[in-house]
């Protein structure tokens, strides 16, 4: 689905991206390949932030969510690795463990201070 909106939240051990548009959500649950529980990371975190990233195809612009070190190691990983589709993360806040409506309500409250979601340019 192309969106023009996403949100993830993200830590060291999975992701949830909720793509959306005014009518429409899709969601992906992404898990790390890797992840040991005693140390609370992983040890191929690459792997987890190219399928993020990968998740994130057709939305222009995202908002990050997540607990702190795994959303900021995200976006320095994707700066480092897709430069060009790094202007597409508009914000980032930190959020503990909500729900997917949780974050969907989130992010269009964002949005719409953002860049009033009605004016979508995707509909034009």
């Amino acid at each position: 689905m192309s969106t023009y909106h996403a949100i993830v939240w993200i830590d060291h051990a999975q992701a949830h991206v909720l793509s959306f548009d005014p009518e429409h959500v899709e969601a992906h649950k992404i898990r790390s390949r890797t992840h040991h529980k005693h140390q609370g990371r992983t040890s191929d975190t690459g792997a987890l932030f190219q399928d993020v990233y990968s998740a994130l195809a057709g939305s222009r612009e995202v908002l990050l969510t997540g607990p702190g070190a795994a959303r900021e190691e995200f976006a320095k990983w994707a700066k480092k690795q897709h430069a060009d589709g790094v202007a597409r993360f508009v914000g980032s806040v930190a959020a503990d463990h909500p729900s997917d409506a949780q974050l969907v309500a989130l992010a269009r409250k964002y949005f719409k201070g953002f860049d009033q979601m009605g004016e979508d340019p995707a509909r034009k």
